[in-house]
């Protein structure tokens, strides 16, 4: 008999405390004091490979006072226009922005202009996770949600899955519930017959 496994360990909302910073941690900062409306600068442009978690820092730092655009290289000409009077509004009301795309400002699939004014502020690229610390991740958030994570489960999963942040937590929520289906601990056979794809 399987049991039935209820979604008890929803992920948490995003925040600058659950981003894992690996050497990120002059950024963290510097988007702390944009949030709490004490950063001189009013503009900051985030970019980074997919999964690099330029949509968590977004979402953290959502709130009165601060402009989000996620994923500046996808806007159309009219929001591209949009966020182009923002960011000059912004700098004369002293509220902020906070942006990001795909590339640095000169690189981006954008209006002239609006890379030339997301130039203007503070630019980071936020830089990936190493193997080390995508496995200190893999664990702490495995022990958030009461699982344990053996250290050559841990190594499994980074070699043969996509390792960005969430795909990262997805995974733990199938290792989650098909332990608690078929009552077994999560152990690298475990792991293997779960991830296992048609024809393997």
């Amino acid at each position: 008999m399987r049991q039935l496994a209820l979604g008890i360990s929803p992920p948490p909302e995003p925040s600058l405390d659950n981003f894992v910073p690996g050497e990120n941690v002059e950024l963290l900062v510097r988007l702390r004091e944009l949030k709490a409306g004490t950063l001189a600068e009013r503009i900051v442009y985030l970019w980074g490979e997919p999964g690099c978690g330029r949509s968590h820092l977004l979402r953290a730092c959502d709130g009165p006072g601060v402009t989000v655009a996620d994923d500046v290289d996808l806007l159309d000409e009219a929001r591209q226009s949009g966020l182009f009077s923002r960011i000059n509004e912004a700098r004369e009301a002293g509220t902020a922005v906070l942006a990001a795309g795909n590339a640095p400002p000169a690189q981006l699939a954008a209006r002239e202009d609006l890379r030339s004014r997301l130039a203007w502020g503070l630019v980071y690229q936020i830089k990936p996770l190493t193997d080390a610390e995508r496995a200190v991740y893999l664990a702490a958030e495995a022990e958030r949600r009461g699982m344990r994570l053996a250290d050559d489960v841990v190594w499994y999963l980074l070699a043969r899955v996509r390792r960005d942040l969430t795909s990262l937590g997805g995974i733990l929520e199938l290792l989650d519930r098909t332990s608690l289906e078929q009552k077994r601990r999560i152990t690298l056979p475990l792991v293997r017959e779960t991830l296992k794809t048609p024809g393997e």
